[in-house]
């Protein structure tokens, strides 16, 4: 009997250009569209992710809260929501990491991106991008989700072909 050897993923850091294959960052910087309201008190931040609920679809806001994985850690599962995106975006300002992978076929260890996402930044998924759940790190952790609710199944799940690593950061 063999057993095979892990594939250590990389961990990149999160940006808008790097991640735009699998959707949207949600981040109040100077990149994003954002304007003055409310007589000079507020700056808002506009329109910063496709939210799709799908055919049928009505979007809902929900909070998530995860317990903290360990780095090292194994990837063995991928899940994606094909009729509809899905956001997270953290409300305990801690950094935590997304897994994904694009949506076109089940994905494989060598198609799985690692990003390292900062307390301040969300992220939206498009439609049909694999990705793995919830990923805290430190603490346990909330996150505010808009996702869809309607009829027909809108989860799928995938065991990886190969085992794959994420190291632990530094």
């Amino acid at each position: 009997m063999t057993t095979e050897v892990p594939v250590k993923l990389t961990i990149e850091t999160l940006a808008r250009e790097t991640f735009a294959p699998f959707g949207d960052v949600i981040q109040a910087d100077d990149a994003a569209k954002h304007f003055t309201i409310n007589e000079g008190n507020t700056e808002r931040y506009h329109d910063l992710a496709a939210i799709d609920p799908g055919a049928d679809g009505r979007a809902i806001v929900s909070i998530f809260r995860g317990k903290p994985r360990s780095l090292p850690f194994t990837i063995t599962l991928m899940e994606r929501h094909p009729k509809a995106s899905q956001a997270f975006i953290p409300l305990s300002g801690k950094p935590y990491l997304v897994v994904v992978a694009k949506a076109e076929t089940a994905p494989a260890v060598q198609d799985l991106r690692v990003f390292l996402c900062h307390g301040d930044q969300g992220v939206n998924y498009a439609p049909g991008v694999w990705h793995h759940p919830l990923l805290a790190l430190e603490s346990v952790c909330d996150f505010l989700i808009i996702d869809r609710a309607g009829p027909g199944d809108n989860c799928d799940i995938v065991q990886m072909d190969a085992p794959s690593i994420i190291p632990a950061l530094g």
